[in-house]
């Protein structure tokens, strides 16, 4: 009886979950005003690190163990879907100085928060913040009703130092990016029925133009596709990390 109780418990032990072991990939970056750490949680989660700030960006607890994981000073929402947005995570990431950003809806959500719209630009502790949109053209929920209309989330575009990084948030390789501007690293979501094909993620990189690509909001969606896409485009290096 022992020996089979224990097999049943390793059984139990192996199937548990166990994403909060796995160590988070993280990347670095020299800027003119120091050095920007960027941590990939998953899915549309990711945060940043600059400046002795941290900043993190749709936090969902589903992606990580948040506990585990670095108070906020800034914390960024780009839309109201629970895959982005989550109260919990987002009360225990905060302290009483946290600044949260995020849409009107969000906000009505919340009850809280600096709300920005597409087009508004502000500085919130010492960092340039740019909201801009995020919809989609192509892909709807049914006729006439897309997954993520026009005005309702944002993208935001954060300056460290000199560097511009992208963040998408829910979109399609809609025509506002071609007004963006220099961006340094972009984070562009690619998968289906909701955000972007690999060609459309290929797109909207010609548009960018982005030194580094981080395909991210990924899903189910081959990464190995964007690669081939953008393999002849040696000005844009595409990096694949676990954004699923």
């Amino acid at each position: 009886m022992k020996t089979r109780w224990g097999f049943v418990l390793a059984v139990l032990l192996a199937a548990a979950p166990v994403c909060a072991a796995v160590p988070l990939e993280t990347d670095a970056f020299k800027t003119s005003a120091g050095e920007l750490k960027i941590a990939f949680v998953g899915h549309g989660s990711l945060y940043f690190t600059f400046g002795g700030k941290v900043i993190h960006v749709d936090p969902v607890s589903r992606y990580a163990d948040y506990a585990t994981l670095p108070k906020a000073d800034l914390i960024l929402v780009t839309h109201e879907h629970g895959d982005h947005l989550d109260a919990k995570t987002i009360e225990l990431l905060s302290t009483e100085k946290t600044k949260l950003v995020l849409t009107a809806i969000c906000a009505g959500k919340l009850g809280s928060g600096i709300v920005m719209k597409n087009g508004d630009v502000r500085d919130v502790d010492g960092i340039r913040i740019e909201a801009v949109p995020a919809y989609n053209l192509v892909h709807m929920r049914s006729p006439g009703t897309p997954y993520h209309p026009k005005g309702d989330g944002n993208g935001y575009i954060l300056t460290f130092g000199d560097k511009r990084i992208y963040v998408a948030g829910d979109t399609e390789n809609i025509p506002e990016m071609k007004g963006f501007g220099r961006i340094d690293v972009a984070f562009l979501p690619m998968n289906l029925p909701f955000t972007m094909t690999p060609e459309m993620v290929a797109g909207a990189a010609r548009m960018l133009k982005p030194a580094i690509l981080y395909p991210y909001h990924t899903g189910e969606t081959d990464t190995a596709k964007i690669t081939a896409l953008l393999k002849d485009d040696k000005n844009v290096e595409v990096r694949i990390r676990r954004m699923k």
